[in-house]
């Protein structure tokens, strides 16, 4: 008989964590019992998972010594207040939210840098990044063995399904108001979101910089295995309900080669190549997709070390959910 592990998902009713399980269901993943977990306002709800409703519990009264593996898909608090409950119960906790330090947990990504667990001791604590820094480290891996990258910027286009259902609804009844020509009145963004861009996603520090921008550098850093790459963020608030798009540009020593970059974005797992002259959209082409799309493939317009790149996935799937997923294939597979 193949074995089973029991799972446990904290923050299961979230939009992440109900993709989550239906990843979990889709890829036939060894699941023995399913522990959905949430605070006491969603406890009580249920969750489809193979044909059956599965009844959603408090987090707070739940014993994680039942469960081998549990899935952290909640806010940064939730995290920090339970991950020490699971460590002490012996159990693995694969975390989304970005909340535990690497030398704890690192990032991982499978088609970047799974060579990562090798070195890790049961109960094991692992990291999935941000979905920006999953979809950059995914498209940039490949392409570190052919170019000497000195510099990345990136201008990341975020759907608003990365702050959650509420921020979903919000730009629902925006678009609707303003296509009824009613007055707008913003809740949940303070401007009109609908139909407009917002140059920041949180709220900046003294610098300028927000805590989203940050963690992408810094998880970027980490998953690429490259400490002191100069990486320059700007997370833009799109008008779009699910899937992030980056105007990425890489910096060189050397004359880039187009031919053998192209060649080795097609190879690799996890990406689609969009054919010169087409582009992808996140609409068109990521959303529900378990890969980064890339197009506009192109050198500088003067300056031949210089490769700009367009890349779209959907955030909530292939940026968060599905890369937990393949952590813990991996996990079951050798170490758990």
């Amino acid at each position: 008989m193949t074995q089973t592990f029991d799972i446990a998902v904290v923050g299961a009713t979230g939009t992440v964590g109900e993709t989550l399980v239906q990843i979990l269901e889709e890829r036939n993943f060894p699941v023995g019992n399913l522990h959905l977990l949430a605070s006491s306002e969603s406890a009580g709800s249920s969750v489809l998972f193979r044909n059956k409703n599965v009844r959603v519990r408090e987090v707070d009264e739940f014993d994680f010594a039942k469960v081998k593996l549990v899935f952290f898909a909640a806010g940064p608090a939730i995290t920090l207040s339970y991950a020490p409950r699971v460590h002490a119960a012996g159990c693995s906790l694969i975390d989304l939210s970005g909340a535990l330090p690497a030398d704890q947990a690192p990032q991982v990504v499978p088609e970047a840098n799974a060579s990562v667990l090798a070195g890790l001791t049961a109960p094991f604590q692992v990291s999935s990044p941000s979905p920006s820094a999953t979809s950059l480290a995914v498209v940039l891996a490949p392409l570190l063995a052919l170019i000497d990258l000195q510099y990345v910027n990136v201008t990341a286009n975020l759907a608003v399904s990365a702050q959650g259902r509420e921020a979903v609804a919000e730009l629902a009844r925006q678009t609707a108001e303003l296509l009824n020509m009613r007055p707008l009145e913003p809740t949940f963004f303070d401007r009109q979101m609908a139909f407009n861009l917002l140059a920041q996603v949180g709220t900046p520090d003294a610098q300028g910089h927000t805590l989203l921008e940050k963690r992408l550098v810094r998880e970027l850093r980490q998953v690429l295995a490259l400490p002191l790459l100069k990486i320059s963020a700007t997370c833009v608030q799109a008008p779009v309900f699910f899937g992030d798009s980056f105007s990425v540009t890489l910096q060189s020593t050397t004359a880039v080669d187009l031919q053998k970059i192209n060649a080795a974005l097609e190879a690799a797992p996890g990406i689609e190549l969009v054919d010169a002259g087409d582009y992808p959209t996140a609409v068109g082409d990521a959303v529900g997709q378990d890969v980064v799309y890339v197009g506009r493939v192109r050198s500088g317009v003067d300056d031949p070390a210089e490769l700009n790149l367009w890349l779209t996935s959907d955030n909530v799937r292939k940026g968060a959910a599905l890369n937990a997923v393949q952590v813990a294939e991996l996990l079951i597979k050798d170490l758990l």
